[in-house]
């Protein structure tokens, strides 16, 4: 039987109003025993994905353990996109068995859960693997996530996508919201968060514009 192609998105891809961010933990003492990926690298990967929601107006939870008695404060480039918008502390290393957060994603409604933070194989498989058991769909941005090792966090990766999560990356994150360059609403935003979190891509846009005044519309 023949099938006809369509110039319609997929229905797994994400949108800006089809789901929930939430972003765990990305506090100094989570940070320290991070050997995964380089601290600059993770802060840089997290503002991206925290300014991506910010700029979209994703509906975004930002969410700490133990901030004034162990843990510490969020990094500021992950609470400066959101002015205003209250962090939910919580005592549980599970962000799924935290009555408040729960309220707030139940309050929101989305089935979709995008998930980013600090450890992998603890604060972001418990939430993952707790939320898919609920019936809600789960993507992981990997490289807005990190762990005391390398080996913890690839495994708690592999661990979620068995269990049916789908790994996504932080720049994939804040393309897929723009995913065409004729949306000229969000181009400029888009290419400015990508000129500056975007490493090596955000260079080449910079390079582009300087050099011969390229626009990818």
């Amino acid at each position: 039987m023949a099938i006809t192609a369509t110039p319609t998105p997929g229905a797994k891809l994400l949108n800006p109003t089809d789901h929930t961010l939430v972003m765990i933990d990305f506090q100094s003492q989570m940070a320290f025993a991070t050997h995964s990926i380089d601290p600059v690298q993770l802060r840089s990967n997290a503002a991206l994905v925290a300014s991506a929601a910010a700029g979209f107006g994703a509906s975004t939870i930002l969410t700490t353990v133990a901030e004034k008695s162990f843990s510490g404060p969020m990094f500021e480039e992950v609470t400066a996109p959101f002015p205003g918008l209250a962090l939910l502390d919580r005592t549980s290393m599970n962000t799924w068995e935290d009555a408040a957060v729960i309220a707030r994603i139940n309050e929101i409604g989305k089935s979709r859960i995008v998930l980013a933070g600090l450890w992998t194989s603890v604060c972001i498989v418990g939430p993952a693997l707790s939320a898919l058991d609920q019936g809600f769909e789960v993507y992981v941005i990997a490289d807005a996530c990190g762990d005391i090792s390398t080996e913890a966090h690839e495994r708690a990766m592999d661990r979620m996508v068995q269990a049916g999560a789908q790994p996504i990356t932080s720049l994939q994150y804040l393309l897929e919201m723009q995913r065409d360059w004729a949306r000229t609403d969000t181009y400029e935003m888009t290419t400015g968060i990508a000129r500056k979190f975007g490493g090596g891509y955000g260079i080449g846009i910079n390079y582009a514009r300087a050099m011969f005044g390229a626009h990818e519309g």
